[in-house]
């Protein structure tokens, strides 16, 4: 380990910050436990501290997360002087500090989520600090324009594929006060425009509070919220959609947006059945359903191809239920057998080059989907969130419209001279690509 580094000096530190928004979420509440004390390092060779929040979700993100944390080992090995490393995030829940420290013995500090709450803590002890703050503030990574809301942790759904539950342990929503005071704080102090609201399931928001409608009444806590303009809501899972929720969201209007993320993972009933899913029936009446409250809604899915016993015939259901969905945006993976789950045990395991083959037909079939759709907007004018100026081209600006959510979706390229990250924007639409817009302002 280094040598301490001044309580009167501030920590410069550099983070890498791997998987999910929610796991963006605790690097920007750990980067904000050292508050004033930390300015931000250019890489690796100038940091006192390097934090790595891994991902252990599936096999390729732990083989990133390890890859990540060697690179870094030995960046820090050729620095003038050796900065202290720590691990932290679900790849450290998942196999354990024992585990790995033995394998890689560099590594100063390791954290899991399980211990949340004591990161700054073991990080000040780490550096020999004392201005640590705790676990309250937050220093946002994501820009000007928007920020993720953390609204619950963990999962109780027992889906036969995941391993979240294993690493985060059981859903435990935060309280509303907590809630609101953040959002405000993020909407004003941050001069954030849009909230994207996530969670492992946001529909079961407050149930463990004895809350049967937890996700209206924080909804109706953060709507008037003043500078809000757009509220995004992450992770819908299908049986959370009841019709009253959806005649709630509808009445809402602005700042919610009418964009529906809802991880499907497939279309047949068998498949979603053995995949142990809490709404196993036919996707398509939840895609009905809200659509009948929202005709002009933006859907989003994540399908999963190749999971054990998927046949010839269950993939063809769930191509023709891609070509009748028409979601606005789409991901597909191909199933991994992660050790510990009870898919891993189940017969009928699917050779790697068929997942391959079915994920990338799928993804074709999407990519025409996409680009029929967003053809059909040039012409008409949007309105774009600005984000960041683009590193490629001087005087473009990348930014998004409504039905595109931060990270994870298609992106509008826009350029005029009134475009600043951060700010709105009023845009022709001029071009449309597979996933993206380019619009002028």
């Amino acid at each position: 380990m280094q040598s301490s580094t001044s309580s009167t000096q501030p920590v410069r530190v550099h983070t890498i910050s791997l998987g999910c928004p929610k796991n963006r979420v605790d690097t920007e509440r750990m980067l904000g436990a050292l508050g004033g004390a930390l300015v931000p390092a250019e890489g690796v060779g100038d940091a006192d501290l390097v934090l790595v929040n891994t991902c252990g979700f599936i096999r390729p993100a732990v083989e990133e997360s390890v890859d990540t944390i060697v690179d870094v080992i030995r960046e820090a090995g050729e620095a003038e002087k050796r900065p202290v490393i720590a691990v932290t995030g679900c790849m450290v829940s998942r196999y354990g500090e024992e585990n790995l420290a033995r394998d890689l013995p560099e590594v100063d500090v390791w954290l899991s989520t399980r211990e949340l709450s004591q990161w700054p803590e073991r990080i000040a002890k780490a550096l020999e600090r004392r201005d640590v703050e705790g676990m309250d503030a937050r220093r946002l990574s994501t820009g000007p324009a928007y920020a993720y809301l953390k609204i619950s942790e963990g999962c109780s759904h027992k889906c036969a594929f995941c391993t979240i539950p294993s690493i985060r342990g059981a859903h435990v929503s935060r309280g509303l006060d907590e809630l609101e005071r953040e959002a405000r704080l993020l909407v004003g102090e941050g001069e954030v425009s849009e909230l994207v609201l996530v969670g492992q399931d946001v529909t079961c928001y407050g149930g463990d509070l004895g809350m049967a409608d937890g996700l209206k009444r924080l909804l109706d806590r953060l709507m008037p919220i003043e500078g809000l303009k757009w509220l995004r809501l992450m992770y819908l899972y299908p049986a959370g959609l009841t019709d009253d929720l959806l005649r709630h969201l509808a009445g809402l209007g602005r700042p919610l947006l009418p964009y529906f993320d809802i991880p499907l993972q497939h279309a047949h009933p068998d498949i979603l059945s053995a995949m142990g899913r809490p709404f196993a029936q036919d996707p398509e009446r939840v895609i009905d359903r809200v659509r009948a409250h929202f005709p002009d809604a933006a859907l989003r899915t994540s399908l999963i191809v190749g999971f054990p016993g998927e046949t010839p015939e269950h993939f063809k259901t769930l191509r023709k239920f891609v070509e009748r969905a028409r979601f606005a945006n789409l991901g597909v993976f191909p199933y991994h057998r992660e050790e510990g789950t009870r898919a891993a045990e189940m017969p009928g395991q699917v050779r790697q080059d068929v997942k391959t083959r079915r994920r990338n037909a799928v993804m074709k079939l999407q990519e025409a989907i996409s680009r029929e759709r967003l053809e059909s907007l040039v012409g008409t004018r949007q309105e774009v969130l600005v984000e960041a100026e683009s590193p490629e081209w001087p005087g473009l600006h990348v930014g998004r419209t409504w039905w595109q959510a931060p990270e994870v979706d298609g992106v509008t390229y826009v350029s005029g001279p009134k475009v600043k990250p951060g700010r709105f924007v009023m845009a022709d639409i001029e071009q449309a690509q597979s996933y993206d817009l380019v619009a002028l302002a």
